[in-house]
């Protein structure tokens, strides 16, 4: 039989007492579990303040614009979802309050619940397109504000990225149905995109592998906002505004596309990482029991016999 470096506990190694009584063993702090204890069923306060900011603003916008019932269910049914998507995933997370960039982002989140509202109540009346463009484009200018937040305090968090990026996503598809209303069913093909994407990631798990950091990406994103600001807006010709939002379109198109194809290609790259991930374990775990034998003296576990010439 070949020589093996494989380590297994012994029966005798399984009865031997511990080298260290459990009496000395470090305890924790009853102080810290008691208070670990009592605010590990606390709820996030930051997203009800943001669903009550909502409610306030849609109150605000009742009495400037006259919203009406349609925009009243949309904008409270949205800072519903969000309200509970939010605290959810703060509760994944282990986060028990939002961070400075992500208070930025919840301000955001509360805009975009205004732009929601107004492109709902235009199943009775027109949308006031001055107020609908002007918080669209503060909207779009706080997304770049918590970026560099999140950079200058060091809180850069992926909830705080994937928070930023669902905003953004569902400012987007808000702003291309208000669109296509005017320029065509296929301006949706901007919002609708993300979630397509997303949509088949669950059939599809390599395309939830994690994306490298690009620029050109970024200024397609951006670029979405700006271009359905400016065609809600009115302010450019028809063939304008229709030849703007097509090329957005291509763009993003192009950007999904080449995303997909870079994770397409890596796609049995996740099964061989996780191999290598169990082959490091294996070799600490060895390593371990290695420096247990020669500071103990009384080894956890026994090298198995070696056979062979």
């Amino acid at each position: 039989m070949a020589r093996t470096d494989v380590l297994e506990p012994t029966t005798q190694d399984v009865l031997r007492p511990l080298p260290h009584p459990p009496s000395a063993l470090p305890r924790r702090d009853p102080a810290l579990v008691r208070r670990s204890s009592s605010t590990q069923g606390r709820f996030p306060a930051g997203p009800a303040v943001g669903a009550a900011v909502q409610v306030l603003l849609l109150a605000v916008l009742t009495g400037t614009t006259g919203l009406g019932p349609a925009g009243w269910l949309a904008g409270v049914g949205y800072a519903a979802g969000a309200g509970v998507t939010l605290t959810a995933a703060l509760h994944r997370h282990g986060a028990r309050s939002l961070g400075p960039a992500d208070h930025v982002t919840l301000a955001r989140a509360v805009l975009t619940g205004c732009v929601t509202a107004l492109v709902a109540d235009t199943v009775h009346a027109p949308a006031p397109i001055a107020v609908l463009v002007a918080i669209s484009a503060v909207a779009l200018i706080l997304d770049a504000v918590d970026g560099q937040v999140a950079r200058r305090t060091g809180t850069a968090s992926p909830l705080g990225a994937r928070f930023d990026m669902e905003v953004d996503a569902f400012l987007i598809l808000v702003l291309s149905v208000f669109v296509a209303a005017s320029l065509g069913g296929w301006v949706l093909a901007i919002g609708v995109m993300r979630y397509a994407f997303a949509a088949a990631s669950r059939p599809l798990p390599w395309l939830r592998l994690p994306l490298p950091p690009r620029t050109g990406r970024k200024t397609v994103a951006a670029l979405q906002g700006i271009v359905l600001t400016a065609a809600a807006a009115g302010v450019l010709p028809h063939p304008v505004a229709t030849a703007a939002t097509g090329a957005a379109l291509a763009a993003l198109a192009w950007s999904f596309a080449r995303d997909v194809r870079w994770l397409y290609r890596r796609r049995d790259l996740r099964f061989a990482a996780g191999a290598v991930r169990r082959r490091a374990a294996r070799r600490r775990s060895i390593r371990a029991g290695r420096r247990s034998t020669s500071a103990s003296g009384s080894p956890a576990y026994a090298r198995l016999p070696r056979y062979g010439p």
